[in-house]
């Protein structure tokens, strides 16, 4: 703060003060005159109301001096006197980093306890799981949603079933999550042409369960063979190497209708998990992994039940 405005404040400051406490002394100390029924001999409503004069309550008085008196030495402790930093040195910013500090130690001490269990037995750690949950909620559920359940609108994967493009064990997911994945499904439109592509997409959605024209299956299952195949496999059920999803388990990222499946096939998939390492130490990406885990189980859980 410039020197002419914290004298600026400083003026502020003590003119504001003492015009209150001019008031209030002289609010406690002036006499009114007053008729000897004590009324000031205003009358409204025909000499029904009349205007009397009482002193200021005691207890008044006392809260408006302890006010005063906690103004004072709250300006000779902290800041808000001009550029005074306060007896005290306290700023917000110092306060900040001190709380941050206390937590940053309270939290490394908690996460050193947990560095000798592995991700599944962190899946199984209640306190593990509650910090897990608010990282999760703080760098994944913009796209993933609150739950895991994922979001088709951005190709994010439900993160809650049995369904994983590069495999759902512990240390798959930790790098996911560290390093990001990059999905690529190359457009098939311009060499299938629009019968080759319509026809890829009614096989697919047959194996699905979805009832399609039987000459549009038997043809799509040829080009499917053709083309689809190295990513998807033989039997369509994917490459966790390649990221490829396996296309027969009824479990769609993008949609699963025959308008969706055909819009794929045609224009092809590009979904970016973007790294978090720069972002996530490994024991909080470990915490997020031991979440969707735990998650994961619970699924398998109800979907057993």
């Amino acid at each position: 703060m410039s020197g002419f405005w914290s004298a600026w404040v400083m003026v502020l400051a003590c003119v504001t003060a003492g015009i209150s406490l001019f008031l209030f002394v002289w609010g406690i100390t002036m006499r009114i005159p007053t008729n000897t029924d004590g009324t000031t001999g205003h009358v409204w409503a025909h000499g029904v109301l009349r205007e009397g004069v009482r002193p200021l309550p005691v207890w008044w008085m006392v809260a408006s001096l302890g006010a005063f008196a906690f103004a004072a030495v709250y300006l000779y402790r902290y800041p808000g006197f001009g550029s005074h930093a306060g007896k005290l040195a306290w700023t917000s910013h110092g306060e900040q980093q001190g709380d941050t500090a206390t937590n940053g130690a309270r939290l490394e001490a908690r996460l050193a306890s947990w560095r000798s269990l592995d991700i599944d037995q962190l899946a199984v750690n209640p306190s593990a799981l509650v910090i897990g949950h608010r990282l999760y909620l703080d760098n994944c559920a913009a796209c993933h949603g609150s739950a895991g359940h994922g979001n088709r609108a951005v190709g994010a994967p439900d993160l809650t079933d049995a369904d994983w493009l590069y495999g759902g064990d512990s240390e798959t997911i930790l790098k996911s999550i560290l390093d990001g994945r990059n999905g690529m499904m190359p457009p098939q439109g311009p060499g299938l042409g629009h019968s080759g592509t319509n026809a890829v997409a009614s096989y697919v959605v047959s194996r699905s369960g979805t009832i399609a024209p039987p000459d549009q299956v038997a043809a799509g299952k040829v080009h499917f063979d053709t083309v689809c195949a190295a990513c998807h496999g033989v039997d369509g059920h994917g490459n966790p190497a390649l990221g490829a999803p396996n296309l027969f388990d009824n479990v769609w990222l993008y949609g699963g209708d025959i308008e969706t499946v055909v819009a794929t096939v045609r224009d092809g998939r590009s979904g970016v998990m973007p790294a978090w390492r720069a972002r996530l130490t490994t024991d909080e990406a470990r915490l997020i992994a031991a979440w969707v885990i735990a998650q994961g189980n619970a699924s398998k859980v109800a979907r057993n039940d």
